[in-house]
């Protein structure tokens, strides 16, 4: 398959597993939206996976976040952002482990993409930088969500 199309199937495959695994998120930091959103690998087509060097397993999860900027119109742009994270258990002493992120560019869209493994039933606590302006402080963006790995 052309790139284009694995592209739209992966934008289209986050869309959709997003909406199944948890509904869409996102922070508004003020004329900037920061959407997030975490699904297990698994659920991914064999094809885009490869594609984008994501690992499919029941035990790793994907997370995802793009930065839309809102215009006076009413409409929204992407704008590139850089995120730093880390992800970990929900106790206080847990500081997690840190998530390494990278672009991901689908036609002119940027998102920042992770992947990490999961522990079953068990909330994750989500720990976020998003350095969405180079003249502002980092956007935080924290949030807890528990996943089940398939067997």
């Amino acid at each position: 398959m052309k790139r284009g199309i694995l592209s739209a199937l992966l934008t289209g495959a986050l869309t959709l597993l997003a909406g199944q695994a948890t509904a869409q998120q996102f922070e508004q930091v003020g004329d900037v939206q920061i959407h997030y959103s975490a699904v297990t690998t698994s659920f991914l087509p064999e094809a885009v996976a490869r594609e984008h060097e994501i690992q499919r397993s029941p035990a790793m999860a994907l997370l995802n976040v793009s930065v839309l900027e809102e215009r006076e119109d009413g409409t929204t742009r992407s704008v590139p952002a850089r995120v730093d994270g880390r992800v970990g258990g929900v106790a206080e002493d847990d500081d997690g482990s840190p998530l390494s992120f990278r672009t991901l560019r689908i036609g002119d869209t940027p998102s920042q993409v992770a992947v990490f493994r999961i522990d079953d039933d068990e909330p994750m606590r989500f720990d976020l930088e998003v350095y969405h302006d180079r003249n502002a402080e980092p956007a935080r963006v924290r949030f807890i969500q528990r996943f089940y790995i398939d067997r």
